[in-house]
């Protein structure tokens, strides 16, 4: 079975969403397309969770380690690239599924974007420069005083969104605020869209993301790490901002201990598996949301808790265990959808949705359902 329209699945990391893309694209005859911002590297596919080798084998997989980690990617670049595949997915009657927990990517696609002037890489260098040498608070300095309507929402201490403010400033001589008032430049028509939000439990969803980076350290993310700062590029790229590169790098430095690298590459991995939810809450639109794809009791000796708890659970899963996740119909589904018991298995490293049909049918019959009764669908 297939449709014309374009699934977009959004929410946090290490929420399942690439498995659950996966087990919809093979469905639908669809091609899975990435809207992750970390996933484009290709230097980087243990820390970004890249899809695998067998992922690839069973479904088309796009816009995935398209990029070296010296290339700065952005949302505009990303939006045109997405919209070939999109056209090319539909050129060939396959469905496209679009996958990623990039709020700004998704939106970009979704709602539009804004007319913003591309910056040039000497713009981003000089700016990195200035948080070089005089620190972020003149990165935010320089915001607040050109800027203030930005600097007010920001926290001082966002890096990325402060040096982003800076450079538009800088390249253009007007604020960030000013091109948030710009008309955005549409894409696709609202109803192109059938929209899933996977919104776990907040607590389920910190395990996920402890037990997540452990099985990544198993998995060689050091390494991949290592491999990385010898190449000493600038801490400023994107891909050198992925969740554990800067950590593990410390450590690489002899800043830290491995064991306190770790902590706070999990720390900050949960920190930003919440600023996903908070963005998706308030900016996404769902036709579809699943609230949760774990189980409601716990496995047998409960979830971790805390990341002693993690490190043992996450070497049983990687000896062959699985943690077996259950979730319910979403809280907010689209007309005429049912409830009902949706069961998936955490499997392997990554930790993503099985996408066998003994598993996942339940769950990818309901958004079928849906499909159906939103669209007019065509039976293969």
């Amino acid at each position: 079975m297939q449709t014309s329209e374009i699934i977009v699945i959004a929410g946090p990391t290490a929420s399942g969403k690439s498995g659950l893309a996966l087990a919809l694209a093979e469905r639908l005859d669809g091609v899975v397309i990435n809207a992750d911002s970390m996933q484009v590297y290709r230097d980087i596919p243990i820390l970004a969770a890249a899809p695998s080798a067998s992922d690839c084998s069973r479904v088309p997989h796009r816009l995935y380690g398209i990029y070296d980690a010296s290339v700065h990617g952005n949302v505009v670049d990303w939006l045109e690239l997405c919209k070939a595949e999109i056209a090319a997915a539909r050129a060939r009657n396959k469905t496209p599924v679009i996958v990623g927990g990039t709020g700004m990517y998704i939106e970009a696609l979704t709602e539009g974007v804004t007319p913003i002037p591309e910056t040039p890489g000497a713009i981003r260098s000089q700016i990195a420069l200035l948080q070089k040498e005089q620190g972020l608070a003149a990165v935010y300095d320089l915001v607040a005083k050109n800027d203030p309507e930005t600097a007010a929402r920001l926290s001082p201490n966002d890096a990325t969104r402060l040096r982003r403010a800076a450079e538009i400033w800088l390249h253009t001589g007007k604020p960030l605020s000013y091109w948030h008032t710009v008309p955005l430049i549409k894409n696709f028509a609202p109803q192109d869209f059938f929209r899933i939000y996977i919104k776990p439990p907040r607590d389920i969803l910190d395990a996920r993301a402890r037990i997540r980076f452990d099985l990544m350290m198993q998995q060689g993310a050091l390494k991949e790490v290592q491999e990385l700062a010898a190449r000493n590029l600038p801490d400023s790229l994107p891909a050198m901002r992925a969740l554990g590169v800067q950590e593990l790098k410390a450590f690489l430095n002899g800043q830290t201990s491995l064991e306190e690298a770790v902590e706070l590459a999990k720390l900050h991995t949960r920190q930003y598996a919440k600023r996903q939810s908070t963005w998706f809450n308030n900016r996404f639109s769902p036709d579809l949301v699943f609230p949760g794809c774990f189980k409601t009791s716990a496995p047998t000796g409960g979830f971790p808790t805390n990341d002693a708890e993690s490190d043992k659970f996450a070497s049983d899963s990687s000896s062959g265990s699985n943690l077996e996740l259950n979730g319910s119909a979403g809280n907010k589904p689209a007309p005429g959808s049912s409830a009902g018991s949706n069961r998936f298995v955490a499997e392997g490293i990554t930790h993503r949705f099985a996408a066998d049909s003994s598993v996942s049918k339940n769950f990818v019959d309901e958004v079928v359902d849906n499909l159906k009764k939103r669209y007019k669908m065509l039976a293969k």
